[in-house]
């Protein structure tokens, strides 16, 4: 998006084709964070998208009697009509029974003379299809010879038309034409998820059928170049100053990840070298010189952000092909296998549109249903990147900051709560549902961010993410086989969470009450929601990080697993304040008035009924010892051993360090002890029980 355009969005909310409306940031937030990246993906997606599945249940029955293995687009195009004519080639395996006509789905004009796909003729095993039936967009080709159960079937579809520009109508825009004021220059561009690849090329739009492999090779006048999936392989010189580029792609593919992009375009190329992988090309289709000027600092981020992607999720799964760039004045960004489309290139739009390549491209959602697995981790890994890098712009505070608040809220003028809504979507023929922002994008990023705070280990969360990019990679996934997977590195059922967090909707809010008398610290949570009627409660981890007043801290974590828990907590010294989820992990209310709320209460005493919570256990060996006790670990690099006998007197004292946590004990008497572990300030950390013989 061009400098001027995005200062305008960055001010003034933009209405778009569906009543989507770009939000102003959230309160106390820069105005610049209200372009960010996810909301314009939804709206690239929205825009370009028709209302719903275009061919009928019958049809789509038709097609489900073979599986694609093989597409091979020979389009003619230029960067400034939306005129197309050429092939394509479909290579099918046949079902179990034998295939008396081929079914497909192909844009059908509404009426004489207006926009739409012809269909010249229909060759299927070098016999010419005797009779092609059309009904909208459902085309079907008998077959002059039957194919047998088991086959390989190739057919060569040839047409011509021009791509359909609905624009604010059910149609959209699956192919597009554009001028670029900016940089003076003009581009045609695709654009087919979710439902509208029918509309530039033949094809089965289902998702759960990738085809194995492809090729799409574009004719156009020089001086344009045209950006697809994979591998430019060569470029054929033609008669007229024609040129013909020959990409090719042998990785799985889903109909909507293919591409193309014309335009007069300067080529850059940078690579990135992941650990364990291949040194990876990253091909740049950019405007022309001027817009690499203005980009290329943006541009060459991209080599680090696949680097980091392929340590946390495994290597990048298409890296012996290539990833890129095609630049188009989309509104936003469209995750094309191995080459996506941007209007420009920052921080965050580069990061999430990247991410896609293992969510979204390697693994892709079975169902729109489940989207989620798309969009909510393209989302999160725009948080991640923010955690590895320096953004010019944004900070991994604020990006969870301004997620839960629009998570949690919309804006109609003015901010309210909104009532609620699933990450789950429950109305797949409506592509402003799916890609609705606060709920795909927003809310589903932070449920992911809940799953890594459940596991409460990296190692765990990382290698659960590597286990089904492995699993499901060059095929489709649901949200249970993510669950699946999570539920192994957890050791326990998930259910409950994806019930609540997924199938659920609204939000908790906290309204917490604490009071020490004494060394017992003693809190009470009394949590109220959103949506009663839909998800009643949260059942929730939460961390409680306990300020003394010589400005030392300790962080317990507690569950809430009813409306209004309770919890003693032993502490050593006196507590000054408490905060709730400190550091964003939970999804809950962050109104500025209304929300989770912390106060003292001076009338709150040491409940009986509440759950008792002692200082940490510190794993200790061995026991009985004689003249040194090891600790398996410590609580903090550095801590000072205090250890009392068992009237309580102390009788030693020793700094331990984690490269040396050996207490020694040659100089105790035979007997009980207690061992406790401080900090710089005097707070307990630890404790543990050891008896010396």
């Amino acid at each position: 998006m061009n400098k001027i355009l995005t200062l305008a969005l960055a001010v003034l909310p933009l209405t778009l084709a569906f009543g989507q409306a770009l939000p102003p940031a959230r309160p106390g937030q820069p105005a610049a964070q209200a372009t960010d990246a996810s909301w314009r993906c939804a709206q690239a997606h929205v825009r370009q998208a028709a209302l719903r599945p275009s061919t009928t249940v019958p049809h789509r029955r038709e097609m489900d009697k073979y599986d694609v293995k093989y597409y091979k687009l020979d389009l003619a195009l230029e960067n400034n009509s939306r005129n197309i004519s050429g092939s394509v080639w479909m290579r099918v395996r046949v079902g179990s029974q034998a295939l008396n006509s081929l079914a497909f789905e192909l844009y059908q004009p509404l009426s004489a003379g207006a926009d739409g796909m012809l269909i010249d003729s229909v060759v299927v095993n070098g016999r010419r299809s005797p009779a092609i039936q059309r009904a909208g967009p459902d085309a079907t080709a008998q077959l002059a010879q039957p194919a047998a159960a088991g086959s390989l079937l190739d057919a060569r579809i040839y047409y011509h038309g021009v791509a359909p520009h609905g624009n604010s109508s059910a149609i959209g825009n699956a192919l597009d034409t554009q001028y670029q004021s900016t940089y003076g220059t003009n581009v045609t561009w695709s654009l087919s998820e979710p439902f509208s690849a029918h509309e530039w090329f033949p094809c089965k739009q289902v998702l759960t059928d990738k085809a194995d492999s492809s090729d799409v090779w574009v004719t156009t006048t020089l001086p344009n170049k045209a950006g697809s999936n994979g591998v430019l392989v060569r470029t054929v010189p033609l008669p007229g100053n024609k040129v013909r580029y020959e990409w090719k792609s042998r990785h799985p593919i889903d109909y909507y990840l293919i591409s193309v992009a014309v335009a007069p375009y300067q080529e850059y190329v940078n690579y990135a070298n992941p650990v364990g992988g291949p040194r990876i090309p990253i091909v740049n289709y950019v405007y022309n010189q001027a817009a690499l000027n203005d980009y290329r600092t943006e541009i060459d981020r991209t080599p680090g952000f696949i680097e980091n992607y392929s340590q946390l999720f495994g290597l990048y799964p298409f890296a012996n092909e290539k990833y890129g760039h095609c630049m188009a004045p989309i509104g936003g960004g469209m995750e094309h296998q191995t080459m996506t489309t941007q209007d420009g290139f920052d921080f965050s739009l580069t990061s999430h549109e990247l991410c896609h390549q293992w969510f979204g491209d390697n693994v892709t959602c079975a169902t729109w249903e489940d989207i989620s697995l798309n969009e909510s981790f393209a989302s999160y890994g725009e948080f991640l990147t923010l955690q590895a890098f320096t953004s010019p712009n944004n900070t991994p505070t604020n990006w969870l900051n301004d997620a839960r608040y629009r998570a949690t809220h919309q804006y109609t003028g003015s901010w309210v709560d909104r009532p609620g809504g699933s990450v789950r979507v429950p109305d797949t023929t409506n592509v402003g549902r799916i890609f609705n922002y606060a709920l795909t994008y927003r809310k589903g990023a932070l449920v992911v961010h809940m799953l890594r705070y459940l596991l409460n280990d990296d190692v765990k969360f990382f290698r659960a993410l590597r286990t089904y990019q492995a699993t499901f990679g060059n095929s489709t996934a649901r949200i249970a086989d993510l669950q699946r997977i999570f539920e192994a590195e957890a050791g326990r059922s998930l259910t409950y969470f994806f019930q609540q967090w997924y199938s659920g909707e609204g939000y908790p809010t906290f309204a917490v009450r604490w009071n020490q008398i004494g060394n017992q610290l003693t809190l009470r949570n009394a949590e109220t929601v959103s949506m009663p009627g839909v998800t009643p409660f949260f059942d929730t981890d939460l961390d409680y990080r306990i300020t003394f007043t010589n400005g030392s801290t300790r962080t317990v974590r507690l569950r809430q697993n009813q409306a209004t828990a309770a919890y003693n907590v032993a502490v050593a010294g006196t507590v000054a304040s408490i905060d709730l989820d400190p550091d964003l992990w939970v999804l809950s209310n962050t109104n500025l008035t209304g929300g989770s709320t912390v106060v003292r209460d001076a009338t709150l005493q040491p409940l009986a009924n509440a759950a008792r919570v002692a200082l940490p256990a510190v794993a200790v060996y061995p026991v009985p010892c004689r003249e040194a006790l090891t600790l398996e670990t410590l609580p903090a690099s550095a801590v000072l051993a205090d250890v009392r006998d068992a009237l309580g007197r102390p009788v030693a004292r020793q700094p331990l360090t984690a490269t040396r946590p050996v207490l020694d004990t040659h100089a105790l008497a035979p007997g009980l002890y207690l061992l406790r572990l401080t900090d710089a300030h005097g707070q307990v950390l630890g404790q543990a029980r050891f008896v010396r013989e």
